[in-house]
């Protein structure tokens, strides 16, 4: 069993804890780079008889 499953957490929730604490060791000239990449956005598109279903994705938005 993998060490961080055995601490209870899942493979996303690990791999956010290394990603940070890489971040963190960073020179700030490098950090500051790597802070850019960290800001993501999600679009969910909800899906109907499958299709997406365009007029509830605009209405939610």
């Amino acid at each position: 069993m993998s060490s961080w499953r055995a601490a209870g957490l899942n493979y996303v929730r690990y791999s956010n804890i290394a990603a940070n604490l890489v971040r963190q060791a960073l020179k700030p000239e490098l950090r500051a780079a790597a802070a850019k990449r960290d800001d993501s956005s999600v679009r969910l598109t909800p899906w109907k008889d499958g299709k997406p279903n365009r007029s509830a994705a605009a209405a939610s938005e």
